[in-house]
């Protein structure tokens, strides 16, 4: 599928009446691995945004102020999101294993959050002096909240890789896992059984809905003018991903009982 994603030039137009199925794939691109300037991740963010405009209209504002439909899309965009497994990760980061490799799938990650903001950010300073601002900026938002939400996704599915803690189940179960684990900013414990029966259930919805608004509320920052909503929005995703890792990761540690081994350096006694 990430294959097919790449093939696609920015400026297609949607092959379905509600662009779903594209609204998935451009999460899907944005949170890949492939090397992307600002301008083409502009772009991208720029036809994502125009599509969300048009489901912001069908869903109404209430819907879209109670942080349901942001949730739903984000649900819906999680089969697109190219999640590697262990071998995979190893294969693209050739050397780093344990610790380290956890260290830079968080870096990779804070680079890409950092990067949406920034081009969020350079994307609304164009804008701010246009009359449709206010019409364009809610769905640049949600644009911007949903590719930052799939990247820490795509971070928490990889760190449970790295450290060992396999999702077992269907795609569509690992998926709503993984989403629940990020809503809760928790890690899995797949013998802890509520981990994974009550994803998505009634609590973890609401925690879903209120997470994303939350970081539908950070992405504000970027709507600053002359570039510095450029700045502020890299600088409090990078953060706010960084604490999202460090938090997950100490699960995952209390998981498997010990942290991993970084080569070259021997843990301390545990005693």
């Amino acid at each position: 599928m990430s294959g097919e994603i790449e093939k696609r030039q920015d400026d297609v137009e949607p092959a379905h009446g509600d662009g779903s199925t594209e609204l998935g794939e451009l999460i899907g691109r944005l949170t890949g691995d492939e090397d992307m300037d600002r301008e083409t991740r502009g772009r991208l963010l720029g036809r994502l945004a125009r599509l969300l405009g048009q489901h912001a209209r069908k869903v109404g504002a209430a819907g879209v102020a109670r942080g349901r439909w942001l949730g739903d899309l984000l649900v819906e965009a999680v089969p697109h999101i190219p999640i590697r497994d262990l071998e995979t990760l190893q294969a693209h980061h050739p050397g780093l294993l344990g610790e380290e490799l956890a260290d830079k799938l968080v870096k990779v990650a804070g680079n890409g959050t950092t990067a949406v903001g920034a081009a969020g950010g350079a994307l609304a300073a164009v804008q701010f002096t246009a009359p449709p601002l206010l019409l364009t900026a809610p769905a640049q938002l949600a644009a911007e909240t949903l590719v930052i939400a799939a990247i820490e996704v795509k971070m928490i599915a990889e760190l449970h890789e790295v450290y060992g803690v396999r999702v077992e189940g269907s795609g569509t179960a690992r998926g709503a896992a993984f989403v629940t684990s990020w809503a809760r900013q928790r890690g899995i414990n797949p013998l802890e059984t509520t981990s994974l029966t009550s994803a998505l259930g009634t609590a973890s919805k609401a925690a879903l809905r209120k997470r994303m608004l939350r970081t539908f509320g950070r992405s504000l920052g970027t709507m600053g003018p002359f570039l510095t909503g450029a700045a502020a929005g890299a600088a409090l995703n990078r953060s706010a991903t960084r604490a999202l890792a460090l938090k997950v990761r100490n699960d995952l540690r209390e998981t498997v009982g010990v942290p991993l081994p970084r080569p070259g350096h021997q843990h301390p006694p545990l005693y």
